[in-house]
């Protein structure tokens, strides 16, 4: 698929992430999409989301806040962050993205859960999938059915683990609609 290149996905780290992370993340998001990919920070503070009692960080003010600061040459932005996520009607979220909107956000918090044996590569293997799946939102894409199929809901870390880090033929044909669309 050759998309327009004409605008860059911002990929911004939020807290203790490393940019080595982001630029990783970054490579990925420009061979599954076919855009070119920018490192910037965006936001340094994010104590406006946190709240207290819960000891997470709500995630939909925090992708208010990236749309805002988002610069002009952005088509999105993808935030990675280090803390707890929540929505109010989940306990967490390992990310979140506006539908058909320039915002999406991934937590690294959770995804380092249930390794069996940590390993860098399949901590980068979840944060790319989940990177992929909040973006593939952004786009407009929905959950799938396919449980292989990136964009699948995932439930647990497992739901995680077992799905590819690829998009069904259905979701790469919405994706690609969406795309002669922007």
């Amino acid at each position: 698929m050759t998309l327009a290149s004409n605008h860059t996905i911002i990929v911004t780290p939020i807290g203790k992430v490393e940019n080595t992370l982001c630029e990783y993340v970054g490579d990925q998001i420009r061979q599954q999409f076919d855009f070119e990919t920018d490192v910037v920070d965006l936001l340094d503070d994010i104590a406006f989301a946190l709240n207290t009692e819960r000891s997470q960080h709500h995630s939909t003010p925090i992708l208010e806040k990236l749309e805002m600061t988002a610069p002009a040459r952005a088509l999105k932005v993808l935030a990675i962050t280090d803390v707890d996520l929540f929505i109010p009607i989940l306990t967490h979220v390992y990310g979140e993205a506006q539908l058909g909107g320039k915002a999406a956000i991934v937590s690294t918090f959770r995804l380092k859960e249930d390794l069996k044996v940590f390993t860098t590569e399949a901590f980068k293997q979840r944060i790319e999938k989940e990177a992929i799946h909040e973006l593939g939102h952004t786009f407009k894409l929905i959950h799938c059915k396919d449980h292989k199929c990136i964009m699948h809901y995932c439930r647990s870390i497992r739901d995680v683990d077992r799905k590819t880090d690829s998009l069904c033929r259905y979701c790469r044909i919405m994706l690609e609609d969406e795309v002669r669309r922007l």
